[in-house]
């Protein structure tokens, strides 16, 4: 999470209350510098009263993949099964989740929402960010032979021993390609995708994330061509 005070408590209930069927849930909320406004107050008044809910202050993180590494790790660490990674602020509907039930306790390795796929749609979004998820979609489909009709979204689940095999690869992104990188490192795994709403997310999609996303995509791509892949 980050400069998320007019949602944060909100969204933490809302996705407890979601999971109130599961057997047992941790909400881990990774926090760092880049979060100026009154976040982390908020979650560490909400975790006195709240003890599923664990709030992780990470200042060393350098970059967006950090955090999110960071994250993943401390979900591993829970020993839990179904880690389930989601952005905060209500870009990704808490709803959406009970679809990521079914295809776990069908023994799929990961599930991961999509926008793109039947069912699933997109609201409030700059023609910007509608081109760059699509188009990335398609272009990482041909170039790496991979077959999710979104391979940039950020609302997945998996069993622990996927994403501890996607760490154990090695994110080398550093912006937001990461997560068509794990999607490319899941390629031959037991997957499926369900439709998400995706609604209003941030436009912090810059000019240098787009020129490192291609790099990354043509590295994987000699990585391909080469056989290393």
């Amino acid at each position: 999470m980050a400069n998320e005070a007019d949602s944060a408590v909100r969204f933490v209930n809302r996705m407890l209350e979601v999971t109130a069927a599961l057997s047992e849930v941790v909400f881990i909320a990774v926090l760092d510098n880049v979060s100026k406004d009154e976040t982390l107050d908020l979650l560490h008044k909400l975790v006195v009263k709240e003890d599923r809910l664990r709030v992780v202050w990470a200042p060393e993180n350098r970059c967006l993949v950090d955090a999110y590494e960071r994250g993943y790790r401390e979900a591993l660490a829970t020993g839990f099964e179904w880690i389930l990674e989601i952005d905060a602020g209500f870009s990704h509907q808490p709803e959406d989740l009970s679809l990521f039930f079914g295809p776990m306790l069908e023994g799929y390795d990961c599930i991961f929402g999509s926008r793109f796929c039947q069912g699933g749609r997109i609201s409030e979004v700059s023609p910007k960010r509608y081109l760059i998820s699509r188009g990335g979609s398609i272009l990482t489909n041909l170039l790496l032979g991979t077959q999710l009709s979104d391979m940039t979204c950020g609302y997945q689940m998996f069993q622990r021993a996927a994403l501890q095999h996607v760490l154990d690869r090695g994110i080398q992104s550093r912006m937001h390609f990461f997560q068509t990188e794990m999607k490319v490192y899941c390629r031959h795994m037991n997957f499926t995708e369900v439709p998400i709403h995706y609604h209003a997310p941030s436009n912090r999609v810059t000019g240098a994330a787009v020129t490192g996303a291609f790099a990354r995509l043509f590295g994987l791509f000699r990585q391909r061509l080469a056989g290393s892949l």
